[in-house]
């Protein structure tokens, strides 16, 4: 997560990848880490680890991509910060690069291929797959 916010702070106009790749060590650390250490000590075999390793990496970004967006329509109050200081800081979002509906349509998407990761593990109705759809429609 250190390396992500380093990465955070030192950027100022960057690709789409590299926005992926630094959110990917911010939030999308802590949800993976999280996740996996959820599997492995309910005892999940190696490759239903892996599963939910991609779901929880996917649910990460659209954690950042969702938050990116509340920065830009959330309301202060209720968000519990500043809305519009990333877009005051320069600070690279998804909504910068690719539009409102771009970062939206992308957020759709990280919880698609969780969707899929978590039905190929036989985990399509879970709780980290509800976890997953909050994350996604969250108004803060």
């Amino acid at each position: 997560m250190v390396g992500g916010q380093a990465l955070d702070l030192a950027s100022a106009a960057v690709d789409g990848e590299a926005l992926r790749r630094m959110h990917s060590k911010k939030t999308g650390a802590l949800i993976r880490a999280s996740a996996v250490a959820g599997a492995m000590m309910g005892g999940a075999a190696d490759p239903i680890v892996q599963r939910v390793d991609a779901a929880a990496g996917e649910f990460g970004l659209a954690f950042q991509i969702v938050d990116d967006i509340l920065d830009v329509e959330g309301q202060s109050a209720q968000l519990g910060k500043t809305a519009g200081k990333d877009a005051a800081a320069g600070k690279p979002t998804y909504p910068a690069l690719y539009g409102l509906d771009g970062a939206r349509r992308m957020a759709e998407e990280c919880l698609e291929r969780a969707q899929s990761a978590l039905e190929d593990a036989g985990l399509a109705n879970s709780h980290l797959m509800n976890i997953g759809r909050w994350i996604v429609n969250r108004s803060n």
